[in-house]
């Protein structure tokens, strides 16, 4: 398969800026700083978190957003933290893949708007609901600066890591062959439960929405299940299963 296009909506913008490797408790990455050109607003540093050669196809990657609030102050709100600590692992593990750390807090909405709607969801309110209530969209992040990471680090398909189906869309969308999507599943607590549900039950999520209500161990809609190009789910035997009821 060849190389596809570096995005259009990217390929002005963002530049590949530097890198290093830097050693951590997964190993050590190749850290590959893009920056984006915001014009008046300045720019954001985007980073691609790399392990091994990732040039060809089904190359194991994370597209992740940044959380301040989860991986700086330990927010037991969400499971931002743990799904970018599973991407590292999962990749070390695996030898070959990335992790692309977007500049994108709060789904998009910029850290102060999350801690807006944090505020409204003290008082019972739902993430999309919150989101809402401020004016705001359930979900404004981006996805060109991930595929031009992708066509810059010479990555033909993906295997992604996420429970998110519509990361999947937004990829694609983009242009970026997704060949599978493999869960990432993290054990909840008692702080985010609720908002699992609410991604499960009005984001789509592959999370097991009936042990996430009744409070449960609570794991992947089949365990480490992964899906074809299509969306059609395998298990990790490779045979194609018949997705369960939610």
């Amino acid at each position: 398969m060849n190389a596809f296009p570096r995005s259009s909506k990217a390929a002005s913008s963002v530049v590949r800026y530097s890198e290093a490797n830097v050693p951590t408790e997964y190993g050590t990455f190749r850290v590959v700083v893009y920056r984006e050109d915001l014009g008046r607003n300045g720019f954001h540093d985007h980073v691609a978190v790399v392990k091994g050669d990732v040039r060809g196809d089904d190359v194991l990657v994370r597209v992740h957003s940044e959380c301040m609030t989860g991986e700086v102050l330990h927010s037991m709100k969400c499971d931002c933290r743990e799904q970018l600590d599973l991407g590292l692992r999962r990749i070390a593990e695996e030898g070959r893949g990335a992790v692309f750390y977007l500049r994108q807090e709060g789904r998009g909405i910029g850290l102060g708007d999350k801690i807006r709607a944090y505020a409204l969801q003290e008082r019972g309110v739902d993430t999309v609901d919150a989101n809402r209530m401020l004016g705001l969209p359930d979900d404004s992040r981006r996805y060109d600066v991930a595929a031009f990471m992708c066509a810059d680090l010479g990555i033909h398909s993906v295997v992604l890591l996420t429970n998110n189906p519509l990361k999947v869309q937004a990829l694609r969308a983009e242009g970026v062959p997704v060949a599978r999507r493999v869960s990432a599943f993290v054990e909840p607590n008692e702080h985010n439960r609720g908002y699992l549900i609410a991604k499960t039950r009005r984001m789509g999520h592959h999370l097991d929405l009936a042990t996430l209500v009744a409070g449960d161990h609570v794991g992947p809609i089949e365990p480490m299940m992964t899906e074809t190009a299509d969306g059609e789910p395998i298990a990790p035997d490779g045979e194609p299963k018949l997705r369960p009821l939610r």
